[in-house]
């Protein structure tokens, strides 16, 4: 039972149901709504319990877990290179930047250097998997507000590079390339002149999609102002990448925080730069998605033409029949497409690790939505929802 300014509210039991009498003699009720646990407006299995006065939200509470799969303690029972194949899939759409914080933490306690032709391809594959990320999400976010066209377009874009990431590594969605020591094998001949064919495709046709996004009077109305995140908020949760940036949080670990060649990429006069807006809302996240998206494939490009003048080499070491990580512990971070990934792994001198905890960027950004959704409107939760870019795999585990 409650009390309110406005007069004296009763619990009505297991309806879900507080009803009152407001100041007016006019009879009012909080009501209870799930969304999901399997709802068209969320990437995975997410159930959001929210209480409406009216239209307005009073409360919202995120209820993950439905897609647990103790990843954490498989990891545990498992050797090194057994845990890649796990650890690249609770994002689904960021498999390849998932194996990377696996691979550079054990390489890092073993003290092993990688090739550098390894080093670049690793970051090359990275940026074209962050645009896969990117253009999924561009296209399914107007879905999830009623339009239907973009989806289309960002799928186009997403099989051109689709298809030579398919070439690479022989898989579409959990692409198992990385390995310790570097990756599984070295690319097809002719295959970094079709990334650069792919990348000038997309950036060509990019602007097909962008027309669509910026500048659309329905999108705008739906996405303006709605669902502002403070800087205080962002830091509370620990909020990371493309939300945290899209509200004034300039931190990217790629430039922070430097791993395989960004050092390079992103020091003084090259390609690489943070995207960041001061709004906070949906339509700034969005906005930073899309000029990511640009970015990355500038990138990707600069990683081509590196790649062109390097020699012919080895792209990985080889490794003892019984792969075994000296005794230790290390935290190793990534910039994921979707925020900061971070592995902690703990070694107690044998062959699979003693404790390997993931922190995944999604859990915090879906954690924020009992921050941001009180007080708004039902009509504004699927814009919300939607303009936080997670997968729900990779809140799970």
């Amino acid at each position: 039972m409650s009390t309110h300014s406005d007069g004296v509210r009763t619990s009505a039991g297991t309806r879900g149901l507080t009803v009152g009498v407001g100041a007016g003699g006019f009879a009012s009720a909080d009501m209870t709504l799930n969304i999901g646990p399997q709802h068209p407006a969320t990437h995975g299995v997410l159930r959001l319990k929210i209480v409406l006065d009216g239209e307005r939200i009073i409360s919202a509470d995120p209820i993950v877990g439905y897609m647990h799969r103790g990843a954490e303690k498989l990891f545990e029972v498992r050797d090194y290179r057994q845990i890649i194949v796990l650890a690249n899939r609770h994002d689904w759409l960021s498999a390849f930047a998932n194996e990377l914080g696996v691979v550079l933490g054990v390489e890092q306690m073993l003290g092993m250097e990688v090739p550098e032709r390894a080093v670049w391809l690793r970051t090359l594959l990275a940026e074209l998997n962050r645009v896969l990320n990117h253009l999924m999400f561009l296209g399914s976010y107007p879905l999830e507000l009623g339009a239907i066209t973009p989806i289309f377009y960002s799928f186009r874009e997403r099989e051109e590079l689709q298809a030579v990431m398919e070439e690479a590594s022989g898989g579409r969605m959990h692409y198992m390339f990385n390995r310790v020591g570097g990756l599984k094998e070295d690319v097809p001949a002719g295959w970094l002149g079709r990334v650069s064919a792919a990348i000038a495709a997309v950036r060509r046709r990019l602007p097909d999609l962008e027309s669509m996004l910026i500048g659309n009077e329905i999108l705008h109305a739906r996405t303006r102002g709605v669902g502002v995140l403070s800087p205080e908020v962002i830091h509370g949760y620990g909020v990371s990448g493309p939300i945290a940036r899209a509200s004034g949080v300039d931190v990217d670990l790629r430039r922070d925080s430097p791993y395989l060649a960004y050092g390079e990429l992103f020091a003084p006069g090259g390609p690489g730069r943070v995207v960041t807006r001061t709004e906070g809302d949906s339509l700034a996240r969005l906005e930073v998605l899309l000029e990511q998206t640009t970015v990355s494939l500038d990138l990707a490009q600069a990683c081509v033409d590196r790649l062109g003048t390097l020699p012919q080499g080895p792209v990985n070491q080889k490794l003892p029949k019984v792969l075994k990580v000296p005794e230790g512990e290390l935290y190793t971070a990534t910039e994921n497409p979707l925020g900061f990934n971070g592995y902690y792994l703990v070694s107690r001198g044998e062959k699979t690790p003693w404790r390997l905890k993931l922190r995944s960027a999604s859990f915090n950004n879906v954690a924020v939505l009992g921050e941001v959704l009180p007080g708004t409107l039902v009509a504004d939760m699927v814009s919300i929802l939607g303009s936080m870019f997670f997968v729900v795999g990779d809140v799970d585990k």
